[in-house]
């Protein structure tokens, strides 16, 4: 297997439309993607000491976090609008290989910094709020 960048990641936020249209609102230098299934467990006393979990009846979620630089001015603005009120927005993740990830999600952390001589960067971390699609190019 060939070895891929881990920092080609593109967030693009969805304007709420039908179709929704997604814009890229800014670039990931870093980034952590996590996938979690909660396990459903139906273990009884019958069951003896083997734990029973029922296929595909658990909880999905999916975390990403990261950190990189906004496209521009208007793109900081939304997402730090979306992450002060604790709203549930749509987004696009967009891999380097061209797969992409769409969903509503929650911005859970915020985060702008940056040092006098160089550019503003922002860090975030976003967690699932409804059904998300995985797509290959």
């Amino acid at each position: 297997m060939t070895a891929k960048s881990g920092a080609l990641v593109l967030i693009k936020a969805g304007d709420g439309a039908s179709p929704e249209v997604f814009t890229t609102v800014g670039g990931l230098r870093t980034s952590d993607l996590m996938v979690n299934h909660r396990a459903m467990v139906t273990s009884n006393v019958q069951s003896g000491a083997w734990q029973q979990l029922v296929s595909n009846a658990g909880m999905l979620s999916l975390q990403l976090s990261g950190s990189g630089v906004f496209t521009d001015s208007a793109s900081e603005e939304m997402v730090r609008a979306h992450a002060f009120a604790g709203s549930v927005n749509n987004y696009r993740f967009v891999f380097g290989n061209g797969n992409f990830v769409t969903g509503a999600f929650l911005i859970t952390a915020y985060q702008r910094s940056g040092a006098h001589d160089g550019e503003e960067v922002f860090s975030l971390a976003l967690e699932s709020a409804g059904n998300v699609t995985f797509s290959t190019m």
